[in-house]
């Protein structure tokens, strides 16, 4: 009886489980592993090289059959049985020996589900022996390796070799266990309808770059937009939201009875110190520039001092002249309604004296909301 070949086996089928195992993790990391996990039949046949202590004949027939399924892409579990005659020698009396297997067998593939798939085998059974001397049942243990091959959707071919290792120390009391080595062969038949194969989960839809989106049209991308659906026209802030616009012209004040007819220099017709309202009317520009979609009235007024008729006229005459100042750096006439004059109505000062007659020779910019 070879106990070295035993040992040999033992390290040899951890070793390959542990590879498997190995390899298992390895693909579980990156892909979700698919598998046949339907139940079959494995008809076996096979040979064995028996222990030379069992006295017999040294190469016996044996024949089986397995019921499993693979429990996951690279491991498959069987029950099984399986039969052999021994023909004893003559020089222990001559008859037969026979023994019935029963047990369980784990296999660990290693390789594509579709390749040549070497593969570790672990069993272990029941053995039930009957001789001339002794009948009963002992443990047993296989350890081996093969190599399988997927035929059919539903068939694969095996074939493997190992050890087998049995605890009976009853057949001939004077020997406690036998060691033998085996070679099978086993057509694998699986059975029902195969599982259908997994649909691949359509690709995530890419979401579209908020930044380059303006739903509303109001002129502020997606992502910046905190009012969106603001209805078209809105005049809206950096933010998206509704903003009121406010071009302030106060502090552009006209010198008394200025612009005459025919006046085109602004600066001429500005109350001292000029260059304050020509800041004011700046600022206004700047605005204008900032919100393209802002439209303007442009009205002029006077003070009470004169004829109705005449400040009809003058407070025109101050609205184009500003009217002229905004398209002469670069607003847009069609942005602009008016020139509009409203002579002395709606004064913001008091026509009692003369800082409230300033204050009403004036020009508005009124935003069209």
């Amino acid at each position: 009886m070879n106990r070295k070949g035993l040992y040999f086996l033992i390290a040899l089928a951890l070793g390959g489980v542990g590879a498997v195992h190995a390899q298992d993790n390895t693909a579980g990391a990156t892909t979700t592993p698919s598998y046949d996990g339907r139940w079959y039949v494995a008809p076996t046949v096979g040979g064995y090289y028996n222990d030379t202590d069992r006295n017999t004949n040294s190469r016996q027939f044996y024949y089986g059959l397995g019921v499993g399924r693979f429990i996951a892409p690279n491991t498959s579990i069987d029950l099984f049985i399986d039969r052999t005659k021994r023909d004893t020698d003559s020089s222990v009396g001559g008859g037969r020996w026979a023994n019935n297997n029963y047990g369980v067998a784990a296999r660990f593939y290693y390789g594509d589900w579709n390749a040549w798939r070497p593969y570790a085998l672990v069993g272990v059974m029941g053995s039930y022996h009957q001789s001339a001397a002794d009948h009963g049942w002992s443990p047993a243990a296989e350890l081996g390796a093969g190599v399988s091959k997927t035929i059919t959707a539903s068939t694969d071919f095996r074939v493997e070799a190992g050890y087998r290792y049995d605890w009976d120390d009853k057949t001939q009391p004077e020997k406690n266990g036998y060691g033998d080595w085996f070679l099978g062969l086993s057509i694998v038949s699986r059975f029902g309808e195969p599982a259908a194969a997994p649909v691949a989960a359509a690709p995530a839809p890419v979401a579209p770059d908020c930044s380059k989106l303006d739903s509303d049209g109001d002129g502020v991308n997606d992502c910046d937009d905190k009012c969106p659906n603001t209805p078209a026209g809105t005049i809206v802030g950096p933010d998206g939201c509704p903003q009121k616009v406010v071009i302030d012209l106060r502090g552009v004040n006209f010198k008394f009875d200025r612009p005459k007819k025919g006046e085109t220099d602004i600066k001429k017709a500005l109350a001292e110190p000029s260059a304050d309202s020509i800041a004011v009317l700046d600022q206004a520009v700047d605005t204008l520039q900032r919100y393209p979609e802002v439209k303007v009235n442009v009205a002029g007024f006077t003070d009470s001092v004169g004829k109705d008729a005449y400040n009809q006229d003058l407070s025109q005459r101050r609205a184009k002249i500003v009217f002229d100042y905004l398209t002469a750096h670069g607003i847009a006439a069609s942005r602009l309604e008016g020139p509009i004059g409203h002579g002395k109505d709606n004064p913001i000062g008091s026509n009692d004296t003369d800082a409230g007659r300033a204050q009403n020779r004036r020009t508005e910019l009124q935003v069209k909301q």
